[in-house]
C-alpha cells in the first residue's frame, strides 16, 4: 500500500509540476526568439534540470554517477544512451549540466504538456515511418548541433523494458556522422527497476556512467555510421554487464 500511495503521490507531483511550469516555460521561450536565445535557452534548461532533481528525489532511488567530467559544457555533442525507461530522461536532464534535446518518437507529441516541454528543450519528434518527415527531423538535428546545440539520441528506438541492450538502429548516427560532431556514450542501469518493472516507484539503486568523448570527425567514411554503431554498443554493452554482475 506504502508503495502504491508513493506512486500515485508522485505521479501527481509530476503532473502538476509540468502544468503549472508551463506558462514559464512558454514565456521564457518568446523571450528567446527576440534575440535572447542563448541565455533563455539555459534558462527553460535549468528549470527543467530542477523539475527532474525534485523527481528523482521523490523516487527515493540510490543514485551513483560516474564519468560527469567527460560532459564538454560547450560545442556540438551528441549524447549516445541505452534506454530502459521513462526515467533515462530525467536522468540525463539533471546530470549532463548544459541544455540538451531529444531524439522523441512522433507518438509522444500526442501528450498534453510532454510534447511541450520536449519542444521547448529543442527536442525533434521523428516519425521513422515516414522517410521523408524522418529524414527533415534528422537534418534539422544536424544543424543544432553544428550551431553547438547538444542532442541525445536512444538508438535501440524503443525501450528495452529490462530486455537488455536492444540492437542499435545505425541510421541514428546520422546526426553524429554528418554534423562531425564527437559522441558521448552513457551507460544507465536500474533505471527500469525504479518503476515500470513492478509498476509501483521503488527506491532502488540506479547508475549512471557518462564514457569519454569518441571523435568522428576523423573518421573515414566508408562504413563510418556502422563502424560507430558497432563501438558504441560495444561501449555501453560492456558497462552495464560489468554493473551486473558486481
Amino acid at each position: 500500500m506504502m508503495l502504491l500511495l508513493i506512486t500515485i503521490a508522485d505521479f501527481i507531483i509530476v503532473g502538476v509540476a509540468m502544468v503549472v511550469l508551463a506558462p514559464l516555460g512558454i514565456g521564457i521561450f518568446l523571450l528567446s526568439c527576440l534575440g535572447l536565445k542563448k541565455p533563455m535557452t539555459l534558462g527553460i534548461y535549468k528549470i527543467a534540470q530542477i523539475w527532474s532533481w525534485l523527481l528523482i528525489a521523490c523516487t527515493g532511488c540510490k543514485l551513483t554517477v560516474q564519468g560527469r567530467e567527460h560532459i564538454p559544457l560547450q560545442g556540438g555533442l551528441c549524447f549516445v544512451s541505452n534506454h530502459g525507461s521513462i526515467f533515462d530522461i530525467l536522468l540525463i536532464l539533471a546530470l549532463v549540466g548544459r541544455p540538451v534535446g531529444f531524439i522523441a518518437k512522433k507518438e509522444l507529441a500526442l501528450i498534453p504538456f510532454l510534447n511541450l516541454w520536449i519542444f521547448l528543450l529543442g527536442g525533434l519528434f521523428i516519425d521513422r515511418k515516414n522517410i521523408r518527415q524522418a529524414v527533415g527531423t534528422i537534418a534539422r538535428g544536424i544543424r543544432r548541433i553544428k550551431e553547438g546545440e547538444a542532442i541525445v539520441i536512444f538508438p535501440e528506438g524503443t525501450r528495452s523494458h529490462g530486455q537488455g541492450l536492444l540492437p542499435f538502429r545505425s541510421g541514428s548516427f546520422k546526426l553524429a556522422t554528418q554534423s562531425g560532431a564527437p559522441i558521448l556514450p552513457i551507460a544507465i542501469t536500474g533505471s527500469y527497476d525504479i518503476f515500470e518493472k513492478t509498476h509501483r516507484i521503488r527506491a532502488v539503486p540506479v547508475k549512471v556512467r557518462f564514457m569519454p568523448l569518441i571523435k568522428t570527425a576523423d573518421l573515414p567514411p566508408a562504413d563510418r555510421r556502422q563502424y560507430l554503431s558497432d563501438q558504441v554498443h560495444r561501449l555501453i554493452s560492456q558497462a552495464l554487464e560489468a554493473e551486473q554482475s558486481v
